[in-house]
């Protein structure tokens, strides 16, 4: 509750901060030119990662503004207008960039869509068997070998702290746990929050966040540092493998940046997917909605994690192993924790 009521507070100021800071000056006129320069003006007062995807990607905004605008004519359909304007976002390669409308959702996630993805729902879902246990988001087993599994395919909704500590609880006898977080597509930070706190026994330094504060590329808030702090409840204290693939975006990406600063946690698998900046919403004047990052997360080291967080043990699906029924990465992680308990005093 003390996380959520944090977060609340914080986006709430934020909100405020944003609204005094950038004023009510975007075009207004309902037509295709005063759509694409008010969506083109919108990121460009309020968007938080210019400086880092001009290094890593060139991103010239402004060059972009001039190409896109050369394709918009008065007579345009709306079709045609959406096409372009979801073209010139897509430049940025943020999957917290939206445009929709109601005939669609402009996007662009093809920069991890189009990678290898390291899980087959069918071979995964074998593990759990058919006596698995379900407690809110959290799927859970234990294999022959004593690790215990836990599926984590969202944060949408839960887990809760009881939640996961009865979870937790039940597997405690286990050698080792392995979180299998492939394809988790985001949802609650506080729910990523929440999970993550049963892993430490002191407060931790995850990462800083920081966010704009005026209209110009560089006008940023200083840096807040972000803290993981233990749960109130069973805190799992053996080792843990965290299995991650090109799929695992937003909070999901938030929660391996948390576990990866834990001693006992192994990420394992392929880099995630990223999308680490806090989305805002606004309308453009023909009622299409804009979502954008407004805020920056970057991790402990004060590094961007925007474009994902690399592995530990780099480990990609094996034909061979997926011919036979099974899940390289899973198998691996077994192998690690086996390893790692034998070691254990």
């Amino acid at each position: 509750m003390r996380q959520l009521f944090r977060h609340i507070l914080y986006i709430i100021g934020l909100t405020l901060v944003l609204a005094a800071c950038v004023g009510e000056e975007l075009p207004t006129a309902d037509t295709p030119q005063g759509n694409l320069d008010a969506l083109w003006q919108l990121l460009d007062e309020r968007y938080c990662f210019f400086d880092y995807k001009k290094a890593e990607l060139g991103v010239d905004w402004n060059e972009v503004h001039e190409r896109y605008r050369k394709k918009v004519s008065p007579k345009m359909t709306s079709l045609q207008l959406f096409e372009v304007c979801c073209a010139m976002i897509a430049e940025l390669k943020d999957g917290h960039v939206n445009l929709g409308a109601s005939f669609n959702l402009g996007r662009n996630w093809s920069y991890w869509e189009d990678e290898p993805e390291n899980y087959y729902d069918s071979i995964a879902r074998s593990y759990l068997g058919h006596e698995y246990g379900i407690a809110s988001s959290l799927k859970y087993t234990v294999f022959d070998d004593n690790i215990g599994y836990i599926r984590c395919e969202s944060f949408e909704n839960g887990p809760g702290n009881g939640n996961v500590s009865s979870v937790l609880s039940i597997l405690a006898p286990c050698n080792g746990l392995i979180i299998d977080l492939r394809n988790n597509g985001g949802g609650s930070l506080t729910n990523a929050e929440c999970l993550a706190s049963h892993f430490t026994n002191e407060k931790v330094l995850v990462g800083y966040v920081y966010h704009k504060t005026g209209k110009g590329h560089n006008d940023f808030s200083t840096m807040k540092p972000e803290y993981l702090e233990p749960a109130k409840g069973t805190r799992w204290q053996k080792e843990v493998v965290v299995i991650t693939n090109r799929q695992c975006f937003s909070a999901a990406n938030d929660f391996v940046k948390m576990m990866h600063c834990l001693p006992h946690v192994t990420l394992l698998g392929d880099r995630t997917g990223g999308g680490s900046g806090m989305p805002f919403m606004q309308e453009l004047p023909c009622g299409w909605s804009v979502r954008y990052s407004a805020v920056v997360t970057v991790d402990h080291d004060k590094k961007h994690i925007e474009f994902g967080i690399d592995p530990d043990v780099k480990v990609s699906m094996n034909m061979e192993d997926v011919m036979r029924k099974k899940d390289t990465l899973i198998e691996q992680a077994r192998t690690i924790l086996r390893q790692k308990a034998n070691e254990t005093p």
